[in-house]
This record gives C-alpha cells, structure tokens and sequence, in this order.
C-alpha cells in the first residue's frame, strides 16, 4: 500500500496528479466539499455562532473510503485549491478523517505541471485557519440571509420565493438598469455626412462635426452646401500606439470569451476548469494580473522564435483592484510550447488564454492616424474624415482588436487616399440623417460580471454562481425582445437636387441580455424599500472587504457575524411584522363592458389580469400575461385584449382546433396536442390557414425519422436539450452525435443503452402508490412520488443487498418511509377559502396609467 495519501477535490485533478507521483503516493478525490451546513434547518446557533456542520448522505461511503485509506497511510497531503474553498475543503478533510498535525501536510499550486506538483510536495505548510473562517463567514452570513429573509418573502409576497446577499444586489442591478431604459425619453438629431471626390476620383467619407437639432436647421445647411467649393482645409497626421491587455482575471476572461466566443459565464467556468484540471492553464479563480519569472522567459522564448526579437517586451502587470486578495498568478498556459489541444471545445478557450498571456508580452502597434478636415469658409460648421494605417501590427498579430458593444459603431481603420491642404474636392452626396440617442445597453451576463467586480461587489469564486442562481431562480431571464418601428427623415443632396424621404428603423429589439421577470421586479422592489441596506452596493462591497479582513487575519470572524446580526434579525421582525404585502399590484382602468377595475398583478401562477374583484358577487375573470408583456407596462387596451383568448376555430382532420396563451406563451391546441406559435406572432392574429399551417409544420416535425423494433423513433429539441423518442421513453442525444443526421445505428445505440440502464433501474416497483426501490449512483434508495428515502440497515445492521430487497414487501417499504417523515401517508389539509375583505372598492372612473402603482394589502 501508498506510504502517502495525496486527497484533492476533483478527480480529473487527481487523474492528472497521479502521473506526477510515483507509486509511494495514492491521490484520491474528495468530490469537493465533504461536508456542509445541514440542507434542512439554519444549522447555526446563533448565539455563538457556531455551524453545526454534517457529512451529506452521498458523501457517507466517499467518507468512510477515505478514513480507511488514512488509516493504511504514513503521510496524508491534502492538496486542494489555494484559495478561501480549498482551504475550507481542507480543513473540513482534516476535521472528519481526524487527521492528526503530525502526519499530515497541506500543499498548494497554482498549475498542475510535474514541476509545480513536485515543488509543492517539497514546500509544505499547515491549514491557514485565517482563510478558512473567511470561507465559514461567508457561508454562515450568506445561510442566514437566505434562511431569515427568505420567510419573509414567502409570507409578503409569494410562496417558494428565495432571497441572497449577493444574488439580491444583482438582481437590483438589472432590474434597475430596465428602469432606466423604461424612463429613458429618446431625443433625434441630424447627423450629417457626405462623400467627397478628390481630382483622381477617390471617396472620401467625412463626418460634419456637428450635428442639428432640428430638421429646418439640417435642411438650410444642405441648400448652403449646395452651391460651395469645398477644399482640404487641413491634414493631420499623428503617430500613436495600442498597447495589449493585461493577462486574464477570472472576470475578463468572463467577458472576453463572451465577446469573442459567445460563451456564458458558467461554461466558461466549467471549460476553464477542465482546463486546469488537464494541466494546460493556472488555476483559473484568480483577481491577479501579476505573471511569475518563469512564465515571462517562457513566453518571451516563445515569441522570439515565432516573430522575432523585435516582437518582444516582456513586462509585469499590477493588480489594481486594492481587494485582490487571492496569491494566485494571472490565468495563463502552463506551457508556451503547445499552441493549441486536440479537444475542439477546451481548444476554443485555451486559444484565448494562450493568445492574451502572448500578446501581454509583445511590443505596442504603431499606428499613424491621418485627420483630414474639409470645409468653405461660407459654412459655419466642416467636415472630418478619419483614417487609420497599422505601421508595426506588434501585439496585434498574435490578439487583433475586439469592439465591445460600448465601442461606437464608427470604426477608424480605413484607409484615406492621399490629399493635401488647399486641394479643391468635389462632393458626390451629402445626407442629413435624424439619428435617436439610445438608452445604457442592457446587461450581458459578461456585462454584469464587470459591474459586480466594480462596485467590489462578490469574488471570482462567485460571479459565475451568482449569475446562474438569479436565472434559475426566474428573478431574470434572457427572453427575446422584438424590435419596436419608428418613422426617421433623411435628406439627400445630390448634385441637382435635394430629396426628403421617410424611412422606417427599428429599435429596443435585444438578445441574449438580462431583463427582469415580473417577480425579479416585485421582489426586488420589496427587498429595496424593506431592507435597503442590505442592498446597498456600498454595504455589500463593506461586508467582501470584511472577508478580506478575516482572510489576512485583521478581523475575528464571529466579531463579524454578531456585528451584522445585531442589527439584521430586529430588522427581519420589523418587516415580517409591519410590512405591506407585495405583488405588484396596479389598477389599469375600467372594463368597458362590465364597469369593473381591470387590475394586473402577481398571481399563483405568474404574471396575469384580472376583470373585477375578490368580493365581488361574480368571481373575477382571469388572463395570464404574454410572455413578451410586464405588470409594470402593460396599458388597459393591451390586457384588455387577453381576454379575447382563447378563442375556437373550425375543426381540422376532425380533430378541434382553439387558440390560446398559457404558461409557456400562445399555443395552437389541436385535438389534444399542444404546439407553440412561432415566436413574434400573436394569438389573436392566427386565422384559420395560418393555424392548418402550424400544424403541418409540426406534423412534419414529428414525422418519425426512423424505427426500432418496428416502433416509430421521432425527435425534437426540449428543456433539456436534442432528444429523440421511443414509445414514451424520451433520451438525451449526447454532443458527440450528430443531432441533424442520426444514423440507424446511432438510434439503435441510443435507445439499447436506455433501456438497458431503465432495466437495472427498478429493484422493485408499485406503480399504483407511485413507491419504487430504485438503484442509485451511491447504493439502493426509496422514491416516493417526488421524494427519496433511505434504506435502513438490517438487523444485523448490515445494508441490504439488491437480492435482499427484491423480496422486501410494500408494507415494510412503507414503514421505512413513515420513519423518516411520519406524515408521509397522511392526507393533506384543505387550504381554507381567503377571507373576503370587508368593503368593496368603487372602481376607478378613468384609466389610472399614468398615476403612481397603487399599494393594496389583499392577494
């Protein structure tokens, strides 16, 4: 047996380890976290402060491997990350397997190359506990904001709701920036541009520099421009440099692979972990720009053999940010001498980080930018027409330039023909454009991770986290917006005449960018009038530098704690206690048939309408919102419209046809068949032909594309991704297929592995009490509808055998379900009727858009 133990937290990390040791060391994966705060109950006494920290079920066995291996080491290395998780992860390692100081040691790295694992191994040193109470303080303060304040959500403004400490902050920062677009009051001007010829003919593109305000003043510069000798006022030349980016963060690797790969936050996390894992970057949860010696000399080598001494210049970077807290280089390769892996996925990233690490030590672009101003002294106003020529590409050759969506469209690399100053030019055209100011751009997930980071807002360990919770969550989503029409004027001066036309452009349309959810909205709203500190982007920036604080040892972290909670908990009573309910709630005028209010709100199912009230005597009628729609905007004529659906059409093929909105957006029902209208369209405008046509497209769809066993196999793409269909049997098709041409025997393949797992699925099962006893990846549990129940011991408190429980009866199951939840088979309650209120609202005489939201204390 290994005289040394080495336990990391993943096992690619330990498969990549094992290469570098010989076979006096065993490295074993302890899955990350071995232990948490219970997932049930606070599992904190707040008095102390103290966690009272457990092995979860599906670490019980990973748990008891690893004590057995301790005991048959001489030497334990516990060997995660260095940062505040791994040092945790460590210390809870060290804390359940009873490790003693004596035979064990910690050691970290930054990479995982021979060199690194080796050094490490020579330079031990013990858990740094500073680091680890940072990570409990973090963990301890974020449970009990999320366990205090969430009840109160439920009880305020609707049940199942969550809040977070960080997640809230960001939620706060997209639903405001929608607010800003919502009030933003577009204001046109006329931008003026024109086409001038010099004596060989070349076009020169210039830009007047400056714009008018009103379509007359536009008008009466283009006459005057009309009958005037333009020259070449003036050319300026001016050399300059572009200087390359400091070495990636994990945050600007967030927003550049966004930029350039179209990747998420969360898979490029997931990418860059592989990548680090497999031994080709430094670990990638890093706030530092700083490269070590050693990286420098290898990139430096790398670029003179490639391009050239001149190409070269090595330089260190500084970190800015005063809270970069973590000792970790910025991410880059391990080895300049692979440019490129085998994997097309990890390549993609790797390329990126290889490239920026490169490019970070290659001399400065020169450039020569070239102004040339063109002009007559009759007009008041010239033009300017800039271009630019690269004169030494440096850095450029290996990263290029990328425009961001903040850039202007206008770019200046273009080249100008050669003119000088006092030459006569000849305009071809000049046009006046009316030109609308556009509101701040709405948050890209790369977006928000670079505002988090400057309002010091979060760690690299957690933007990626973060953002995927306010998704999950629904307080955000990244739904289309279709583009909204306007009418603009453009003038164009031609050589005879000058012409007026009207054209249409679109606006507001947006992909792929945050908006808030009607509930992200309203609990947002919530939150920031009840608990606006804990909102506050100063006081969470506050509670991130205290960690900082508690990690370099300044600050003990109960003193933390108890300094938050003092003020907190009376905070949580005050509101649970004295705050209005919310849900959003607004009056939008009076139904024309009926007299009654017509109100928009929260409902139990989302976002909906709703004609008259709770204590009416008819019960009111109800209309879920479009997924396009919001509560904060929908006007009276808009939700009036929803209750024109659902609405009947004839029958198609004998079967019904009807049209309606539901959960998901507007549908065609067909017999019993729901099929989504196309995105854009709305219901109320699908005639009878265009919902035949709908249903042909989905029945060319769902056409089968081949069979099993005589059976027809269909496909389609879900929640979850491509999967095709057998029978009622729906199986994911994995990336290394090809989802558009699935060959008989990848069907086949597919469908026989299904199948085989589902067969060795059951032990046994009782369909009719929806009760199974089910093999799973960590040994044979329960499954009760929904729920999950372990199995109980033997009495001879030994596990139960496969062999053992395939002769276990329903009863027994059902006792071992009763004793871990002894309601388990009782009948639920009846919810009581809410009670009416005791007077009846008049309805509002005139539609009330205008008017603030107004408060109301029902459901």
């Amino acid at each position: 047996m290994s005289k040394n133990l080495v336990i990391v937290e993943s096992p690619a990390k330990a498969k990549t380890i094992q290469k570098y040791l010989g076979k006096d060391f065993e490295v074993k994966s302890s899955f990350g976290h071995i232990r948490d705060l219970p997932k049930k109950g606070m599992g904190i006494d707040l008095a102390t402060f103290t966690p009272d920290y457990e092995v979860s079920a599906d670490k019980k066995k990973l748990v008891t491997d690893l004590k057995a291996a301790v005991k048959k080491a001489d030497m334990v290395w516990l060997a995660s990350d260095e940062d505040r998780e791994g040092e945790a992860i460590a210390w809870h390692l060290a804390q359940e397997l009873k490790l003693n100081d004596d035979n064990t040691k910690r050691i970290v790295f930054h990479e995982i190359t021979k060199n690194a694992i080796l050094k490490a191994i020579e330079n031990p040193r013990k858990i740094d506990q500073n680091l680890v109470n940072a990570q409990q303080a973090r963990r301890i303060l974020d449970r009990i904001v999320g366990f205090e304040m969430s009840p109160v959500l439920w009880k305020k403004v609707k049940t199942g709701l969550s809040a977070g400490r960080v997640q809230s902050v960001a939620v706060r920062l997209v639903v405001e920036r929608e607010l800003e677009i919502r009030n933003f009051q577009p204001k046109s001007a006329f931008k003026v541009e024109g086409i001038f010829l010099n004596s060989d003919k070349q076009e020169i593109a210039a830009k007047l520099k400056k714009d008018f305000a009103k379509e007359g003043e536009a008008e009466d510069f283009l006459k005057l421009c009309q009958n005037t000798e333009f020259k070449v006022l003036n050319v300026e030349k001016k050399p300059g440099t572009r200087s390359a980016s400091a070495p990636f963060t994990t945050s600007t690797l967030q927003q550049e692979a966004s930029n350039r790969l179209g990747y998420g936050v969360t898979g490029t996390m997931r990418v860059a972990q592989r990548l680090y894992e497999e031994g080709y970057i430094t670990y990638m949860r890093t706030d530092s720009v700083n490269l070590s010696q050693e990286a420098i000399n290898g990139a430096k080598a790398q670029i003179i053999s490639e391009f050239g001494e001149q190409y070269s210049n090595p330089r260190n970077y500084t970190t800015k940010s005063a809270s970069a807290q973590e000792a970790h280089e910025a991410i880059r390769p391990t080895d300049f001498s692979v440019k490129r892996i085998g994997d097309d996925q990890l390549n993609k990233l790797y390329q990126l980080i290889y490239k920026r690490t490169l490019a970070s030590q290659m001399t400065n672009a020169k450039i020569e930018k070239t102004v040339i101003e063109i002009g007559s002294p009759k007009l008041s106003q010239h033009f300017e027409a800039q271009g630019e020529v690269i004169v030494f590409d440096g850095f450029l050759k290996v990263y290029g330039i990328t425009k961001t969506e903040d850039d202007e469209e206008e770019n200046n690399e273009k080249l100008l023909p050669k003119v000088s100053a006092g030459e006569i030019l000849d305009y071809k055209k000049i046009e006046a454009t009316e030109k609308f100011t556009r509101p701040s751009a709405r948050y890209t997930e790369a977006g928000l991770v670079k505002k988090l980071e400057e309002l010091g807002i979060g760690r690299p360990s957690t933007y990626a986290p973060t953002i995927q919770t306010i998704q999950n969550r629904e307080y955000v989503d990244k739904r289309e917006l279709l583009p909204q029409e306007r009418e603009i004027m453009k003038m164009t001066l031609g050589k005879t005449d000058l012409k007026k036309e009207i054209l249409t452009e679109k606006f507001g349309g947006d992909k792929n960018k945050f908006l808030p959810t009607d509930i992200g909205e309203v609990v947002n709203d919530f939150l920031t009038q009840n608990f606006a500190e804990i909102l506050d982007y100063g006081f969470t920036a506050k509670v991130e530098r205290d960690f900082d604080e508690i990690a370099n040892g300044s600050e003990k972290w109960k003193d933390v704690l108890q300094g938050f909670y003092k003020d907190f908990h009376p905070k949580i009573e005050d509101v649970e206690e004295n705050a209005d309910r919310a849900n959003g709630e607004r009056i939008l005028g009076v139904d024309p048939k009926s007299g009654k209010n017509v109100i928009t709100r929260i409902g139990r199912f989302g976002p909906m309408v709703q004609i008259g009230e709770q204590d009416d005597e008819e019960k009111p009628v109800f209309a879920s919102l479009m997924p396009s729609q919001n509560i904060a905007t929908i006007t009276l004529e808009e939700a009036l419209e929803l209750f024109k659906v659902p609405f009947d059409l004839k029958d198609f093929e004998g079967k019904t046809v009807m049209i309606g909105v539901g959960r998901f957006g507007p549908y065609v029902k067909w017999g019993e068949e729901f099929i989504s209208i196309p995105r854009g369209e709305e219901p109320l405008s699908v005639t009878q032909e265009r919902a035949e046509e709908i249903i042909g497209e989905k029945k060319i769809a769902d056409a089968p594309i081949a069979t099993y066993k005589g059976e027809p196999v269909t496909k389609g793409t879900g929640r979850f991704g491509p999967f095709i269909k057998y029978q009622s049997i729906f199986i994911n098709v994995p990336k290394r297929y090809d989802f558009d041409n699935l060959s008989q025997n990848d069907i086949n393949d597919l469908i026989d592995a299904k199948l085989e797992k589902e067969a060795n699925r059951y032990i046994q099962q009782w369909e009719k009490e929806k009760i199974s006893l089910e093999n799973g990846r960590w040994g044979p549990f329960i499954k009760f509808g929904k729920a999950m129940f372990k199995i109980p011991k033997t009495k001879n408190d030994e596990k139960y055998t496969a062999e053992d429980l395939a002769e276990v009866t329903l009863d027994e199951v059902k006792a071992w379900i009763t004793a871990q939840d002894k309601n388990a088979f009782k009948e639920k309650a009846k919810k009581a009727p809410a009670k009416k209120p005791a007077a009846k609202k008049p309805a509002v005489k005139k539609p009330a858009a205008k008017k603030a939201p107004v408060k109301r204390n029902k459901d």
